[in-house]
């Protein structure tokens, strides 16, 4: 449970846009200060922390690339110098690759979808479990990993490593969560499905997104109202458990 009066700290990788940008404002909502990664468009994350500061948060803009080791290290480093101990980590940042058939791709597109989508996210994890577990010396706190509805559909002709890359993150969160359960950190997944953001290629959401039971893709807010449950007291019997966001698809 959070004390009265103790600060909230957020931390949101791949924060400047879409999902990671809508959860950084829901937590900014609902009483947590943010620090809000990005590794190349400053303009987008400025523009988050400035919608974080208005909700009467403090927020700050990290660059850094999560898929290196030490610039992780600076980035957790420098969210709580400025802004005070970590108590939740929203493990965001991801890519795709052009659509196309598993025969066609190369060592390099896998390499690259693999480093920044899976083993990034073990990287991040390992760093927010160092500061947040009690075994280390941590009060506590919340990881919540974002994967794809992709880990569980396969997206067939289209972007199977992506799909493979985010079963690991699915993977990730179920062992994770039971090796640091008695440590005082929950982690927990999100599942979203076809989501308006810049993700997807350009047409695809027009062709694939009335495809959901519910009609529609959905928005990087719906998204973010559930990490943002996720990361509350209100969710805290929840740990191992990864919540899809799919409109039903």
């Amino acid at each position: 449970m959070t004390e009265i009066g103790v600060r909230r700290v957020a931390l949101i990788t791949g924060g400047g846009r879409g999902i990671g940008a809508a959860a950084a404002v829901a937590l900014a909502a609902g009483g947590w200060d943010v620090g809000v990664n990005y590794r190349v468009r400053v303009d987008d994350a400025r523009r988050v922390v400035k919608a974080c500061e208005e909700l009467g948060r403090r927020a700050i803009a990290v660059n850094a690339d999560v898929a290196e080791a030490d610039q992780i290290e600076r980035l957790f480093d420098t969210v709580t110098a400025e802004l005070g101990p970590i108590g939740a980590v929203i493990n965001n940042a991801g890519v795709v690759s052009p659509a196309g058939r598993v025969a066609e791709y190369d060592a390099a597109r896998l390499e690259r979808v693999f480093r920044i989508n899976s083993i990034s996210a073990f990287l991040v994890a390992g760093a927010a479990v160092r500061r947040m577990s009690t075994a280390y010396g941590g009060s506590g706190g919340v990881l919540i990993n974002v994967s794809s509805r992709a880990a569980v559909l396969g997206s067939a002709n289209e972007y199977v490593d992506y799909a493979a890359s985010k079963a690991a993150v699915d993977a990730l969160t179920t062992g994770l969560a039971n090796e640091v359960a008695k440590e005082g950190v929950r982690v927990l997944g999100v599942r979203p499905g076809l989501i308006e953001t810049e993700i997807h290629e350009s047409g695809r959401l027009d062709r694939l997104g009335a495809t959901p039971p519910l009609g529609r893709p959905g928005k990087p807010e719906e998204v973010a109202a559930l990490i943002a449950f996720l990361v509350s007291d209100g969710a805290s019997y929840m740990t191992g458990s990864t919540v899809d966001v799919a409109g039903g698809r």
